[in-house]
């Protein structure tokens, strides 16, 4: 399945009195790391608005596990892929990994979403094109495995 990863630095913003990362940041961190994954796959929240008419993939579920703190000043990295595409829904799985430890693990669950001729939000078959390319592999990854 398709992979991205990006790195973040922990802004004095994103932390807590205590000088760790507050929990609600992480979901911030993991909605632009979902973002990255399709703008890495060529798809840009505008496009799909813009072009497909879509909305995007709003959030039905969601999950985290933290094992290490992080703190101001930090850089991370969030490895982002998908675990699942079905017909009109998707999974991916985040790892935050600080200083090469798996901080946090997030798993999300999506659906593509449109509205109707009402303007009711419901879900909609991911279009086949861009179900094609959750499914591949990256370039990156690609290169990776030839290395090996």
């Amino acid at each position: 399945m398709f992979k991205n990863e990006r790195s973040v630095r922990i802004e004095w913003g994103d932390c807590d009195p205590a000088d760790i990362v507050f929990y609600p940041r992480y979901f911030t961190f993991f909605d632009a790391s979902t973002g990255a994954l399709f703008e890495a796959m060529g798809y840009t929240l505008r496009h799909i608005r813009d072009e497909l008419n879509d909305v995007g993939f709003p959030m039905v579920d969601t999950r985290s596990q933290f094992f290490k703190p992080s703190k101001y000043g930090d850089n991370v990295t969030i490895e982002s892929e998908f675990t699942e595409v079905g017909r009109a829904s998707f999974g991916v799985r985040h790892r935050l990994f600080n200083e090469g430890c798996l901080a946090v693990e997030c798993t999300e669950k999506r659906v593509w979403a449109c509205h109707d001729a009402e303007g009711v939000l419901k879900a909609k078959p991911i279009p086949d094109e861009i179900k094609m390319k959750m499914m591949r592999r990256s370039e990156k990854q690609e290169s990776k495995n030839k290395g090996q």
